[in-house]
């Protein structure tokens, strides 16, 4: 149950004045230590799948893991697909089983990301699916967030915000206020006058990137005059390294095991810290309790066809037909089976996982599936049932147990 519209979760802290944490969670490491933190403060959470860190290792591979955790949790979570670079990404993003997206468009002139941004809130609320936008530029200052994020600091105007967010309908605002990406030089001036102003032309929730860096105060104040979300993974890779550079140095053996060792308590550590300083501690439960369920549904449909129609020919049509239909937003995997009782009344299966209730209308709707019906199922196909289901859940969700600790590494 605990996973949940990541909407409902910075709309509570919108209203009730503090931030959550959306925290980037690169490996299960960050994931542990993530979760870990948020559930011993009993605080929401956001985990933050950023693109670029899944230029080395796979994605689609990493995201079920994510799932599997954020179902288990006690405490309110949701999966946000963070910088992507393209309508094709939060597609993809969406597939894999995330429930919140964020393309970053910002660098491009206002109307192009304008048009971009309203192209993806329209397919991913479509799915019942979180968009957050950008508006404004937020650079890297070196390294590898220079190379993810180059260019100089374009802040956020309160005018364009305005427009941005009635003409796209994002569900939160990522805004420029003098934060980067990565580690800061020197003292960030952070123009909280703007902020003011942002605050006042716009009535969705703000969020900050580029967060590592900031004193405690500016947090605080950064708060107190909006944000409700900040995005924070520079500071988790810190304390990460740091740690692993203390096992080095300690010579205590050079295996990875031994390298490693702390470094999930480490993220831990200091997304604790974090969630203290944003006021996000303790609310998990007045968070979940106005909260959405988040439920794939499953697309079932069983169906018989002509005895002259051989196996061989079935299963050619079922897989030219998943090929077509998993590039479907919202379509999260296309299971075809064939019944093992050949007598019975129905002999063949589809089976289609989607992202969400509103999903099933998007599948039924696009022209791949309806294309896909008209000219070869129902050419074969003669006589089916179709359904759809979704898990039962509890009528209510309690806080009585005790967080549930994860798994000790071996």
């Amino acid at each position: 149950m605990p996973l949940v519209h990541l909407a409902d979760i910075v709309n509570h802290a919108h209203r009730h004045n503090y931030a959550v944490g959306a925290f980037g969670v690169a490996n299960q490491d960050f994931l542990e230590g993530v979760m870990q933190a948020a559930e011993d403060s009993r605080a929401p959470v956001v985990l933050n799948l950023i693109a670029s860190h899944f230029s080395s290792h796979d994605f689609d591979l990493f995201v079920p893991s994510v799932v599997a955790v954020a179902r288990r949790a006690a405490v309110p979570v949701a999966i946000n697909f963070d910088h992507g670079t393209s309508l094709a990404s939060a597609v993809h993003a969406i597939a894999a089983g995330c429930n919140a997206v964020m393309v970053d468009t910002s660098m491009l002139p206002f109307s192009e990301n304008l048009r971009q941004t309203r192209d993806i809130v329209a397919m991913a609320h479509a799915c019942g699916i979180t968009v957050e936008g950008e508006m404004g530029y937020v650079p890297g200052v070196e390294g590898e967030s220079a190379e993810e994020h180059p260019g100089e600091l374009a802040y956020t105007s309160a005018v364009e915000a305005k427009a941005f967010v009635e003409r796209t309908g994002v569900d939160c605002l990522a805004v420029s206020v003098g934060t980067v990406h990565g580690r800061m030089k020197g003292t960030p001036k952070l123009d909280y006058n703007r902020l003011d102003k942002i605050r006042e032309a716009v009535d969705v929730p703000l969020v900050i990137h580029g967060g590592t860096g900031l004193s405690d105060e500016q947090f605080r104040r950064l708060i107190s005059h909006g944000i409700a979300k900040i995005n924070y993974y520079t500071g988790l890779a810190d304390v990460a390294g740091r740690r692993i550079r203390e096992n080095a140095a300690a010579n205590t053996g050079d295996s990875y095991s031994t390298l490693m060792t702390g470094v999930r308590e480490a993220v831990s550590e200091e997304t604790e810290r974090c969630i203290r300083i944003w006021g996000s501690g303790g609310r998990a439960a007045e968070v979940l309790a106005q909260c959405r369920p988040w439920q794939e549904v499953e697309h079932i449909v069983l169906y018989k066809t002509a005895n002259e129609t051989s196996d061989i020919e079935i299963a050619s049509i079922m897989r030219e037909g998943k090929a077509a239909m998993l590039a479907i937003p919202g379509v999260r995997n296309i299971r075809i089976g064939q019944a093992l009782q050949p007598d019975g009344k129905y002999h063949y299966c589809w089976s289609v996982t989607l992202s969400s209730q509103s999903a099933i209308e998007v599948f039924q709707n696009h022209a791949a599936q309806q294309s896909f019906a008209r000219k070869v199922f129902l050419s074969v196909a003669t006589e089916w049932i179709a359904l759809d289901f979704a898990d039962i859940q509890p009528p209510t969700a309690s806080f009585t147990a005790a967080p549930v600790k994860l798994a000790a590494r071996g």
